[in-house]
């Protein structure tokens, strides 16, 4: 497993993040600031190439994001879109240089369950369990297939129709070897309503949605 495969955030979130990580429609969340910041995480995240010069806009929106959350504290929605910025910066850095980063994402987003876990649909629990998937376990990083099925399970358990909550699960069972299983949540995150409020994520998730669930009939049809 590579250290950072993951997609953010996603809670892209994440949040609609996931649902990043990595979250659900924008009119839901109050704090203004955090739809623009969820607007500009998937211009970039689902960019066709992804250059330097989007290097550097995802580098300037992590510091917006940062400043948003600790203007709003108490804001586990804030928090949770901070860590989903700074998933996606790790992810797009990659190697061992970026632990640091998904280390200070893990802590906003428990500083975020702390506040309140069921914010943006479960998208802080969605974003813990793919972090806790994705990245290496000890002595590297805190990476645990156990913790990150419990966390999944739990957003699956607010959202259990939602597009990036099932794909992130297909994703999980995917990795861990459990492909019936997976093809039953991927065609349900194809199945989701489409998210009119989060049209760029909501295409970009689909589209990795449909190339997991060809990898699993691919790999279904070989076995067969």
């Amino acid at each position: 497993m590579s250290y950072f495969s993951f997609q953010a955030f996603v809670l892209a979130a994440l949040m609609g993040f996931f649902q990043p990580g990595f979250a659900e429609p924008v009119a839901a969340v109050a704090n203004g600031e955090i739809s623009s910041i969820q607007h500009e995480w998937a211009r970039l995240y689902y960019a066709d190439e992804f250059t330097e010069a989007h290097y550097k806009q995802l580098q300037a929106l992590a510091r917006r994001a940062n400043i948003n959350s600790a203007d709003h504290p108490d804001d586990a929605a804030a928090l949770a879109w901070d860590a989903i910025v700074l998933s996606t910066l790790a992810e797009k850095k990659g190697g061992i240089g970026a632990l640091s980063l998904v280390k200070e994402a893990k802590n906003k987003l428990e500083q975020a369950e702390a506040i309140d876990g069921t914010v943006l649909h479960g998208s802080v629990y969605a974003s813990l369990g793919t972090l806790y998937a994705k990245v290496p376990g000890w002595p590297i990083s805190f990476g645990s297939d156990r913790k990150a099925r419990a966390y999944l399970e739990k957003a699956l358990a607010l959202n259990p129709d939602g597009l990036d909550i099932n794909y992130f699960y297909a994703d999980f069972l995917a990795d861990n070897d459990e492909p019936q299983a997976a093809l039953i949540h991927i065609e349900k995150a194809l199945g989701a309503p489409a998210l009119a409020d989060r049209p760029l994520a909501d295409k970009g998730r689909r589209q990795q949605a449909s190339k997991l669930r060809d990898r699993l009939l691919q790999q279904q049809a070989l076995l067969n």
